[in-house]
């Protein structure tokens, strides 16, 4: 898959849950070219803001759409690694702010 599909795949299913890719379509690609990258090395997508272990069931919490997603869009209106937008946050009616990594201690390698 190139970048380019999985970003028009991605668009479509994540804005019909009002959710949005950042403004910023140059990071967006970048690390949706990283996404693809974790997809050949460990056959899954996990963030490529996060060290992945290898192991998918010690993985799948950061497998994108990682689990922390939601709580940051909730939060702070986009996720940690800032690949996507609330509609808040899209819509300029909140301001962009630090978002916290959220993974437990113990599950980072």
């Amino acid at each position: 898959m190139k970048v380019e599909q999985l970003y028009e795949a991605l668009k479509k299913s994540q804005e019909a849950k009002g959710i949005y890719f950042n403004k910023d379509k140059d990071l967006v690609f970048e690390l949706l070219e990283s996404l693809l990258l974790n997809k050949n090395r460990y056959g899954y997508m996990a963030c490529p803001c996060r060290l992945a272990c290898n192991d998918k069931e010690k993985d799948k919490d950061i497998i994108c759409p990682c689990d922390y997603r939601e709580p940051d869009l909730e939060e702070f209106g986009a996720c940690f690694c800032g690949l996507y937008t609330s509609q808040a946050l899209h819509n300029n009616e909140i301001l962009s702010t630090y978002v916290p990594e959220r993974r437990p201690p113990e599950k980072i390698f």
